[in-house]
């Protein structure tokens, strides 16, 4: 047998692979990869249930978990301290407080019982570093200031907790904001919201715009020192919701270096009655249920997903969202913020295990391999190392005029 030909052939097929481009799930696991806003700590510390092992959204709650993280390539992101708001009284705001340092404990618990699979980090070049080591990334945000009540002194503590990423208010307006969506009260911040401003660009904790109105938006865009990052917003454009940002203001978010990540939610009408707000209810308290009431609210909230889900969307909407925000606000000033476990998610999208296909998606779109890095996580660490750096300067200033000068 002449072998000449088959050797021939071998060497075109590996030479064609050599120069191919790679698919793109094969792209999608080379890139580094966050999402800004992961509502998953709600289930630690739920009986029976760990974050360590695989859960399938049919028959569990959650839509992120380690091995999904593995499965969808999702290199890590920002898990949240989410508290709701109460009453603006001193009562209110203490048993908020305490509600939120449980919530940052648990995180820490719950990341450290995996040390080989993921950590905490507190800088941007941790992720670049955990992810050369072989493991995933854990940085911690806070969505609503309310449990710091009137001491900003408290900012300080949460740093320390490893907090780099807060907003100053949810969905209810509080002391420090107007939100989006409740009847304003301070057109914009409050004078103590202007304070958090100038508190977070010392302390070095980027400024989280999601949920702020108009008002707080455009004021915290002209107080801020360093780029505003919006963790789970999207065009209000494609959805007019005052939850997402309009054009002009994603032009001038751009133009200040900040960043907006796409969200999978207000994409459509959100399908909310009392059957719904009662199973959320059940939901903010998960963690104290027993696994069989927890299965009976997993079944009671998959039944009405298939009745009437809370957002009748798909991926392709979610598509055009993103793509939209792109246009406007241009590759560099993008990012992904997705609010898995915090209502997030659609058909085609159900949770992170189906995110190589958003790569995919924008591979066709026409990006590059530079683009789709810059939107998964480049664009983020960007506004996280500028956010550092004036903090670092401002202490390095500090420092030096704290000094006697000679002779004195």
């Amino acid at each position: 047998m002449n072998k000449l030909p088959f050797v021939l052939c071998c060497s075109l097929v590996l030479a064609a692979c050599a120069t191919a481009p790679s698919s793109p799930d094969a792209l999608h696991r080379r890139l580094l990869t966050l999402d800004t806003h992961l509502d998953t700590p709600m289930h630690f510390g739920r009986a029976g249930w760990s974050f360590g092992d695989r859960h399938a959204y049919a028959d569990d709650l959650v839509q992120v978990d380690l091995p999904r993280m593995e499965a969808g390539a999702l290199d890590g992101g920002f898990f949240v301290i989410y508290t709701a708001s109460g009453p603006l009284t001193p009562q209110g705001y203490a048993d908020a407080l305490a509600f939120a340092r449980g919530r940052a404990d648990r995180i820490a618990a719950t990341i450290a019982e995996f040390p080989t699979r993921i950590a905490l980090a507190t800088r941007a070049d941790d992720a670049l570093r955990l992810d050369r080591a072989g493991r995933r990334f854990a940085f911690l945000s806070m969505e609503n200031s309310y449990p710091l009540g009137e001491d900003l002194r408290l900012l300080a503590e949460f740093h320390r907790r490893g907090v780099r990423l807060a907003g100053p208010v949810h969905t209810k307006t509080n002391q420090f904001a107007d939100s989006a969506t409740d009847a304003p009260r301070w057109n914009g911040l409050s004078p103590l919201g202007r304070d958090w401003v100038r508190e977070m660009n010392r302390l070095g904790l980027v400024i989280d715009a999601s949920h702020a109105s108009d008002a707080a938006f455009d004021q915290m865009l002209e107080l801020s020192r360093t780029p505003l990052l919006l963790s789970h917003s999207g065009s209000r454009e494609v959805w007019n919701h005052p939850r997402n940002l309009d054009d002009a203001r994603l032009r001038r978010l751009a133009e200040r270096g900040g960043v907006i990540s796409a969200t999978t939610v207000y994409l459509t009408t959100m399908n909310i009655g009392p059957q719904r707000e009662a199973l959320f209810g059940q939901l903010e308290r998960i963690a104290g249920l027993s696994p069989a009431q927890q299965a009976e609210l997993t079944a009671a909230t998959r039944a009405l997903d298939a009745q009437q889900p809370l957002w009748d969307s798909d991926i392709d909407a979610f598509m055009r969202s993103l793509l939209h925000l792109i246009e406007v606000a241009g590759i560099d000033h993008v990012a992904m913020g997705g609010d898995w476990d915090g209502g997030g998610g659609l058909r085609g999208l159900e949770d992170i295990a189906a995110l190589p296909e958003v790569t995919a998606r924008l591979r066709a779109a026409g990006y590059s391999d530079a683009d789709l890095q810059k939107l998964w996580s480049g664009n983020v660490l960007r506004v996280m190392r500028a956010v550092e750096a004036a903090a670092q300067a401002d202490a390095a200033a500090a420092g030096s005029a704290a000094k006697p000068r000679d002779g004195a």
